[in-house]
């Protein structure tokens, strides 16, 4: 049987502050009473089955995402495939298959608005209905907001935030800066050709990507080594008229060196300007170079 646990249940996209609110009270409470903090998580997006036309674009990849949880103390994760079986169960079976049967739950933590099993028909209060008899106790966290902030923090708000290029008010309700993964790919080498030699990645369609613009940011290879980057999300317009999806390109500060290939991740710190065809190449450098100034001095890489 598995140890005693502290479970905290959720898709957590983005594991921001107002997750990390939940978890802190999981790991808080596993050190005191002695037992296991653990994450109880689905994959894929339940919305990717019940609502694949409205699904949501995904702020974290589930391997960024299990990385975030341990960063957040917690010891187990518990990964649960969400296929038309699960999506179907009853509240009541969920509850014994996976929170009695399975993780031993002597605690659930949960946001307020939590739903579950089939029909979305399970609740809080039906957590608390259960607990008496399976002997777990349930505790329901509500939504966290900062201070001064129109609205709390969700992965919607973030969301609705990146589309419009606000990174560091995305920043402040991660409480990191939002990135993206992926791998260097060969693009069409023009950054190299004018002086700017950039690292491509390809956007992702699943994933939640700020507007197009360009923006200050860090830049994390392989090796794990942060440097200073600017950042271009676009189409390109001084080259392509119709170009049919936007491109990231990230200009490492100082660095000469081959990426292709390496699995990297670029981090969104500040918006400098929005995307903008120019007249010729000559106006475009000039303009890159301010960029790369203003970034010096946003992140501090003078």
């Amino acid at each position: 049987m598995s140890p005693p646990s502290v479970v905290a249940i959720g898709v957590f996209d983005g594991v921001h502050l107002g997750h990390q609110e939940i978890f802190n009270k999981v790991t808080t409470q596993a050190a005191q009473d002695y037992l296991l903090s653990t994450v109880l998580t689905f994959e894929p997006h339940p919305a990717f089955l019940l609502r694949p036309k409205n699904a949501p674009q995904l702020l974290t990849g589930l391997e960024h995402k299990l990385s975030l949880f341990e960063q957040c103390g917690i010891e187990r994760t518990v990964v649960l495939e969400f296929d038309e079986k699960l999506a179907l169960a009853a509240p009541e079976q969920f509850i014994k298959d996976c929170l009695v049967d399975s993780l031993n739950a002597r605690s659930v933590v949960v946001g307020k608005d939590f739903h579950f099993g089939k029909s979305r028909a399970g609740s809080v209060e039906t957590l608390k209905q259960a607990s008496s008899q399976h002997d777990f106790i349930v505790e329901a966290v509500g939504l966290f907001s900062l201070p001064s902030a129109p609205e709390p923090i969700s992965s919607t708000a973030i969301r609705r935030a990146l589309a419009g290029g606000r990174v560091s008010e995305v920043t402040r309700m991660l409480g990191r800066p939002y990135s993206i993964e992926g791998e260097v790919i060969v693009g069409d080498r023009r950054g190299q050709t004018i002086g700017f030699p950039t690292a491509n990645l390809p956007v992702s369609q699943e994933r939640a990507w700020p507007a197009d613009g360009v923006y200050a940011g860090w830049f994390t290879d392989e090796g794990r080594v942060r440097r200073p980057c600017a950042i271009n999300i676009g189409r390109r317009p001084t080259f392509y008229h119709h170009a049919e999806h936007s491109v990231l390109e990230a200009h490492v500060l100082d660095f000469e060196g081959d990426l292709y290939g390496q699995f990297v991740e670029v981090e969104f710190a500040e918006f400098l300007r929005s995307e903008r065809r120019f007249g010729g190449i000559e106006e475009l450098k000039e303009q890159l170079q301010k960029d790369i100034e203003r970034c010096r001095v946003i992140l501090g890489a003078t």
